[in-house]
């Protein structure tokens, strides 16, 4: 999930089940919390999921931290970044009047260098659009992917026919921009993330319970219910609200 659009869908999908009341996406903890009929069950809000593209599995009592988005868009960053400094420095020269031979050369060694950085630091938003394509969406990746590919093979036509103008430059430069905003996104969401887990890592497992009959009872946070009455000790911590 990336954006707003990615969340609706989400929700859209599972509260078009029978059963679900309702369905809730947190986009930085990257979960989704759904109250549902018993009867329904997760099997088919897994696969309502994957049908509209998004994978996913149900949350364990005990969940290893998530994995980092930002380690796998770092080698396509420094791969647009690499090449697009170096296009630019072919592509100033044409700017600064370069023509005939000179230009064609600057052009072919252009599209070297950017038709397989440009595949490479494309493949996140390429394999993102692909898989929405598949299920028969949309995402924002989809117009990303589109615009690069036709600047990409526009550029490439251009220069096979000793055109004027080409734009892997550009191109590049789209792909550096938007994965630079992409990593820092991740970056500040993983750090949103650490902090919620880590207040809920300090939650109490349970507590003491005073029954009907004045005794004692410990119970586990899950299994209070509204209307029983905790028994807590001076700085404990508590395990439900009321």
């Amino acid at each position: 999930m990336h954006c707003a659009g990615c969340m609706a869908k989400v929700e859209r999908a599972l509260s078009a089940l029978e059963g679900v009341s309702t369905a809730r996406v947190n986009l930085t903890a990257r979960q989704v919390r759904v109250d549902h009929d018993p009867a329904l069950g997760i099997p088919a809000l897994v696969e309502a999921l994957q049908g509209v593209g998004f994978p996913s599995q149900p949350r364990g009592e005990e969940l290893a931290p998530p994995p980092s988005a930002v380690k796998p868009l770092l080698p396509p960053l420094a791969v647009a970044g690499f090449a697009c400094m170096n296009v630019m420095l072919l592509s100033v020269s044409i700017w600064s009047g370069a023509d005939g031979a000179t230009k064609e050369l600057f052009h072919w060694l252009s599209a070297a260098i950017g038709v397989p950085a440009i595949a490479y630091a494309g493949m996140p938003f390429f394999r993102s659009a692909w898989g929405a394509v598949k299920k028969r969406t949309t995402n924002m990746d989809v117009p990303i992917s589109i615009g690069v590919t036709l600047a990409t093979a526009l550029s490439l036509y251009e220069t096979m026919n000793h055109g004027e103008d080409a734009w892997f430059d550009g191109t590049l430069m789209l792909l550096l921009f938007l994965l630079a905003g992409r990593v820092l996104d991740a970056m500040m969401r993983d750090r949103a993330r650490a902090g919620v887990d880590a207040l809920l890592r300090q939650a109490a497992p349970g507590a003491m319970v005073v029954a009907k009959d004045g005794g004692l009872e410990w119970l586990p946070s899950t299994d209070l219910v509204p209307g029983m009455v905790m028994r807590l000790a001076a700085g404990e911590r508590l395990a439900a609200d009321g």
